[in-house]
């Protein structure tokens, strides 16, 4: 038998290296969560949601709930009682301002959304004359504070005779510079020039343009602006309180009122108000927040 022999390799043959190991990226440890992120995440979200907790908390409870050391931490039995006793109540006419509070806020949003979308489109992608002075001039109005206009807003309904009526509560809120100025900072960088000329040259027109290849791609945005519009007309309350009266009143204007009762506070009351005013605006939220993370998903899978 001959014994195999090997020989040695020749000095330019390539070297042969086992693979490496697959590590973990220099930064990856960066973006890993700790135990302490956690933590500091769950107390926040329990700091969030505990004022919405108590308010329907005290509401399935009675009087003396309110007043408890330690507070009870555990709903009652007693929701539909205080409610039916909320609805009964004829001073406060909580649904009405409701009613009203759901119907401004709706027509306020719808309004913003929209003028503030089409505003937007043109100061981003439109050109014509004296846009950098009208946008200047909007970005100025952001900088005065709105209880500043209160009031010749105030004599101005006067003249018009809308005093207690919700005109005066919708009409001087159907635009704000705040949305404008979003609109057209998202637009700029969200609508390619070459989609809306590659449409142009389909022969589509301006509105069209806006209306089928702009809005939809505004939509995340809008929908940031619509959740916020909705939530400050909703929590708005100085404004209605001097304009309204109580035959009219809006959500906050019935809190208002069930407050400061005649003699003493219902505070079982108040807090059974509140919680069903909260409801709308979870609702809301729930329906918006589906589009604001879908707008996120997609620009970070565009990304």
């Amino acid at each position: 038998m001959t014994a195999l022999t090997t020989r040695p390799a020749p000095d330019n043959a390539p070297a042969t290296h086992k693979p490496a190991r697959r590590g973990r990226r220099p930064g990856a440890k960066l973006w890993e969560a700790s135990p302490l992120t956690y933590v500091a995440l769950i107390i926040a979200v329990l700091l969030a949601i505990f004022p919405i907790a108590w308010s329907f908390i005290v509401a399935s409870r009675d009087n003396s709930a309110v007043y408890k050391i330690p507070p009870p931490l555990t709903p009652g039995g007693e929701f539909l009682a205080n409610t039916t006793r909320l609805l009964n109540n004829d001073q406060a006419h909580f649904l009405i301002g409701l009613a009203n509070s759901i119907f401004v806020s709706s027509v306020v949003t719808i309004s913003v959304v929209l003028f503030s979308t089409l505003a937007g489109f043109a100061f981003a992608k439109l050109r014509f004359k004296g846009a950098n002075l009208l946008l200047l001039i909007i970005i100025v109005t952001m900088m005065i504070p709105t209880q500043l206009g209160y009031i010749p807003l105030y004599i101005m309904m006067i003249e018009l005779g809308w005093l207690g009526s919700l005109q005066a509560v919708i009409v001087p809120f159907l635009v704000k510079g705040f949305g404008v100025f979003m609109m057209r900072q998202y637009a700029m960088s969200a609508v390619p020039d070459e989609l809306i000329e590659a449409a142009r040259m389909d022969g589509c027109s301006t509105w069209r343009i806006y209306w089928n290849v702009v809005l939809p791609t505004l939509r995340p945005a809008a929908a940031v602006l619509g959740l916020l519009t909705f939530m400050e007309t909703w929590n708005e309350f100085l404004w209605p309180y001097l304009v309204l009266d109580g035959d009219t009143p809006t959500i906050q204007y019935s809190l208002k009122i069930l407050a400061t009762g005649n003699y003493t506070t219902d505070y079982v009351q108040v807090f059974t108000g509140t919680a069903l005013a909260i409801v709308p605006l979870l609702l809301v939220f729930l329906a918006f927040g589906r589009q604001i993370i879908g707008g996120i998903m997609e620009g970070s899978v565009k990304a």
